[in-house]
């Protein structure tokens, strides 16, 4: 791994260590990752789910069992567990934001995910073999906030690309389809 400045595609003048090596001759084009509020929207979603129980639980519980004996013990201890989990589940997609990135070079894109501490998948596909790509935004804030999927089928191993909530994509098809473009036209002069 190196380090790399990362083009204006993610946050602003920060430094990322990409989870692969540049070959020789690559030059990295564009590092996207999801769009902040993609992110928000889904850890409102864990946080909103977590309160929401918790909270119901508790007032179950103390109209039931008032806390007291045994099965008020049995029921703050279940209660924990539940907030406990949430608290997991809400540090897990904040971890999964942070590591799940796009880069797209002058030869290749790479999916680099990351669910966990314990999972990595990287796929990687020459852009010679990017067939068809297309941006899909679905509902009013994708629209408004400018975020989206850019899918790219591809003709090798990893049948489809999908860049999902990534910010401008419309601006990732364009450097998708360019280095594409460059990239045909390069292995086309080397014959």
């Amino acid at each position: 791994m190196r380090d790399t400045q990362t083009p204006s595609q993610s946050p602003a003048g920060t430094a990322r260590k990409l989870p692969f090596a540049l070959q020789e001759d690559e030059a990295l084009l564009m590092v996207v990752r999801r769009h902040w509020l993609y992110f928000t929207l889904r850890l409102l979603g864990v946080a909103s789910a977590g309160v929401l129980g918790t909270v119901l639980a508790i007032v179950v519980v103390a109209k039931t069992f008032e806390f007291d004996g045994l099965a008020g013990r049995i029921a703050i201890g279940v209660i924990a567990l539940w907030a406990l989990y949430w608290l997991v589940r809400g540090y897990f997609t904040w971890y999964r934001y942070q590591n799940d990135l796009w880069a797209v070079t002058n030869q290749r894109i790479v999916d680099s995910i990351r669910r966990h501490w314990f999972h990595h998948r990287m796929s990687s596909a020459d852009l010679v073999d990017v067939e068809d790509i297309n941006v899909v935004r679905h509902g009013i804030l994708p629209t408004m906030f400018n975020f989206g999927d850019v899918r790219c089928q591809t003709a090798g191993e990893v049948p489809n690309f999908i860049l999902s909530g990534i910010p401008k994509p419309t601006e990732a098809l364009a450097t998708i389809d360019a280095a594409r473009d460059a990239s045909r036209r390069s292995l086309r002069g080397a014959f």
